[in-house]
């Protein structure tokens, strides 16, 4: 991308300070493509977040080194996940795809990226509600998560949070995965 001919039309614009250059800048040429960690401390910092987008995480590549090393653990070698000469044959995608459940298992690797919550004697997985995996992920495609609070509720002191999540695929508007995880904090 040729930057010189920006540099040019903003030094001739009255007014513009380098500031503000900088500004525009950033918002156009940044690579940055998630959203910084929400810090948590207690249970009325995280209900300010209630109906709202908690962030979003990082790309990550899911590499066949990824998915084989997942047929190994879970032992489903089924071979539109690990054939690759297979795959390019006779499979829909002409490629081998990602395990759901491999894309699914990435979540606290996602959710670790987007929020940290502070003041807990602990977390604990409680559950997962209208999870539907939408579209197949090839190998090699890169995926990140998007979460937000869908409902947040105190229980004695103990916050029950339902985390509306969706995997994307980048460059693919239909979503890898959605659902509701829920999650009980047991504050400090």
């Amino acid at each position: 991308m040729k930057l010189s001919g920006w540099v040019i039309y903003f030094s001739k614009l009255e007014g513009i300070t380098q500031d503000f250059f900088i500004f525009v800048h950033s918002l156009v040429f940044s690579k940055k493509e998630y959203m910084d960690k929400v810090v948590i401390n207690s249970y009325e910092e995280f209900e300010k977040l209630l109906g709202q987008q908690i962030g979003v995480s990082e790309w990550l590549e899911v590499s066949q080194e990824r998915i084989n090393q997942f047929a190994d653990a879970t032992l489903d070698h089924q071979w539109i996940h690990v054939d690759v000469e297979r795959a390019k044959v006779e499979s829909p995608f002409k490629s081998t795809i990602v395990h759901g459940y491999l894309t699914l298992s990435l979540l606290p690797y996602f959710w670790n990226q987007i929020i940290e919550v502070n003041n807990l004697k602990m977390m604990v997985n409680y559950g997962m509600d209208k999870m539907k995996f939408g579209q197949a992920v090839l190998s090699g495609q890169r995926i990140r998560m998007t979460a937000d609070l869908h409902s947040l509720v105190n229980l004695r002191g103990t916050a029950k949070a339902e985390i509306k999540f969706a995997i994307e695929i980048e460059g693919q508007k239909k979503k890898a995965l959605e659902g509701i995880a829920t999650f009980l904090y047991y504050f400090n």
